[in-house]
């Protein structure tokens, strides 16, 4: 083996001084061209210089099946899950209709259940939004430290199915009229929270994962042309169709459902999706040996945390002022190398130097990701307050938790548009729209989606027969319900620039064995923004309703300009962010680690 790496090396050597010659200017030749050469995933490739990487345009490379396979089970699980949630505000808020056992309305009727109220209904659904980005801390330390990835999607596959079994039985006939069916549904959506969640924070991973290419390189085109294949570019490709198939899930579902309460009953609403469900683990089982998978990494969570402790050692003060300067300075981290450490190392220092560069990158990742809780503002209105907005105007007979399918009809569109047309237009004209800026752009459209579900509310107020007491009059606004669409198109807009893009900073910037940990991080901002939407419970019925809109736009819009304005400089760092090589820390659990990872 050594004699064959030794060939290897020699041979890759005369390459590289082929192509930089020792009479060249040296800062011209990669530094760490010759180590990816021989890391077995980057073999034979052209490492671009410094100039190339200014210069040439950059590219995505292509994505592996095995990321589609992925992908197509996240869409399922989506379906499942948004089939569900989507009729959750009707089944809580909503009465049954007079005669009827199932919950559903007929044509001219409005489908309910429990009536519990508006409230109630926005208390119970941002609970639940609340609890299933909770639950993915759990299921990333779970997958990181202990079971991996792959195995714990197979535990989470299981307890959200038996979550969608227990929702069935709240629905059924004979139990949707007693008061047991409150409980069995809060019994079914804790479960189903808990299965989702653990299943979100491994599965978002695994499917970029597949992706092993980290360094750039370069290419020439059918055309002649020279580019620069950029593997986060290839990421962000990767979510982008990763969250096409998650609102194609989720459009199918959320359109069907609605009919199904309306015409059916409430317990086929839930039986479908559950029905769906069983795709994931039909498709998880038979491509199993088609997935790349990382093995858990032991006490990997404690080991980031004794570093980090290491590192503020000293750096303490009661100034406030003076401790965000030293926790920011440029040297936070250098003391904490085991380079740099004086006689011997701490027993729990199982890492290299580069593995400590990597979880800086992961921490100021997260510390991106702490803005994301007003942003999330907007999106919690959509099974709630939206819903019930559509239900005070003229419906045309469709049901008026259908108009919201307009939010992932219009994301896939955009999804497809952005990859196909407008970022590599923007590529070829030399703009750099940087991950930090395509966010700090999402926040500014979820802004004005919110801004839109004002002043369409406003108009509600003013012509519904009851004025400002919409919510709780027999008659309804002759507003169209389609004008509530400019709120969708914004808030899908958002979720492109912003959503999909966080998900590749996430993955793009933790450490390979923390991705489980940094992607939850990021769910987890949603559960804030959840715990946060709770304190407009109280703005979130007639006639509060405009101030609920206005108030949370006006929210976002200065949380995406002073989101800019703290990542101005970061920004600037992307290519040498994403271009650190990868470190070490530890090792797997054990072989069986690495086969059941």
């Amino acid at each position: 083996m050594s004699t064959a790496l030794e060939k290897h090396r020699a041979m890759t050597e005369n390459r590289m001084n082929e192509k930089f010659p020792s009479s060249s200017n040296e800062s011209e030749r990669p530094a760490d061209a010759l180590e990816y050469e021989l890391d077995g995933i980057h073999d034979g490739l052209v490492f671009p210089t410094e100039e190339e990487r200014a210069t040439l345009r950059r590219v995505p490379d292509t994505i592996p099946w095995s990321s589609y396979l992925i992908a197509f089970v996240e869409g399922a699980e989506r379906f499942s899950f948004y089939g569900s949630s989507v009729v959750f505000t009707n089944f809580i808020q909503r009465s049954l209709p007079p005669g009827s056992k199932t919950g559903a309305g007929g044509l001219h009727g409005q489908a309910g259940a429990l009536g519990k109220g508006q409230r109630a209904s926005t208390g119970l659904t941002t609970f639940f939004l609340f609890w299933c980005y909770v639950t993915p801390l759990i299921g990333a330390y779970i997958a990181d430290g202990h079971w991996g990835r792959f195995k714990t999607i197979w535990v989470a596959v299981f307890i959200a199915f038996i979550g969608h079994i227990v929702l069935i039985v709240s629905a059924l006939p004979g139990v949707i009229e007693t008061n047991g069916a409150i409980g069995a549904f809060i019994v079914a959506i804790i479960t189903i929270g808990l299965g989702a969640g653990m299943f979100k924070a491994n599965i978002a991973p695994l499917v970029a994962e597949q992706y092993k290419r980290t360094k750039l390189f370069v290419v020439t085109t059918s055309s002649g042309e020279r580019v620069v294949v950029d593997p986060s570019l290839t990421v962000l490709r990767i979510y982008m169709y990763y969250y096409l198939m998650i609102n194609v899930g989720a459009l199918i579902g959320s359109i069907a459902m609605p009919y199904a309460e309306k015409f059916i009953g409430f317990y086929l609403a839930f039986t479908l999706p559950t029905a769906i469900f069983l795709i994931c683990p039909i498709v998880l089982y038979v491509s199993r040996n088609k997935y790349t998978r990382s093995p858990p990494t032991t006490s990997v969570l404690g080991t980031s945390i004794r570093l980090w402790r290491h590192a503020a050692r000293g750096k303490w003060t009661l100034n406030p002022i003076q401790l965000y300067k030293n926790f920011n300075a440029p040297g936070f981290w250098e003391n904490a190398k085991p380079s740099k450490q004086i006689g011997e190392k701490p027993t729990w220092m199982v890492f290299d130097d580069l593995w400590v560069d990597e979880v800086r990158r992961g921490v100021k990742a997260c510390s991106v990701f702490l803005w994301y809780p007003i942003y999330w503002l907007a999106y919690n209105q959509f099974s709630g307050n939206l819903t019930s907005q559509a239900a005070t105007m003229t419906l045309h007979g469709i049901p008026n938790d259908v108009v919201l399918n307009l939010d992932p009809l219009v994301l896939i569109v955009c999804i497809v548009l952005c990859d196909l047309f407008i970022y590599p237009a923007l590529r070829r004209m030399g703009i750099n729209f940087s991950a930090l800026k395509k966010i700090t752009a999402g926040f500014m459209a979820g802004g004005a989606g919110m801004l839109w579900a004002a002043v369409v509310q406003h108009y509600i107020y003013k012509t519904n027969p009851c004025g400002n007491h919409a919510s709780e009059c027999d008659g309804v606004s002759p507003l169209s319900v389609w004008i509530q669409s400019g709120s969708y198109v914004f808030l899908a807009i958002s979720e492109v620039l912003a959503s999909i893009t966080g998900l590749e900073y996430a993955f793009t910037k933790a450490p390979k064995n923390m991705r489980s940990l940094v992607m939850s991080v990021f769910l987890f901002m949603t559960a804030i923004s959840s715990a946060l939407s709770e304190a407009f419970v109280s703005l979130s019925g007639d006639p509060l309703l405009v101030w609920n809109y206005g108030v949370i736009s006006v929210m976002i819009f200065v949380t995406g300009s002073l989101f800019w304005w703290s990542v101005r400089d970061l920004d600037a760092k992307e290519d040498e962010l994403n271009n650190i090589p990868e470190g070490h820390m530890g090792a797997p659990i054990n072989e069986a680690s690495k086969q059941n990872a």
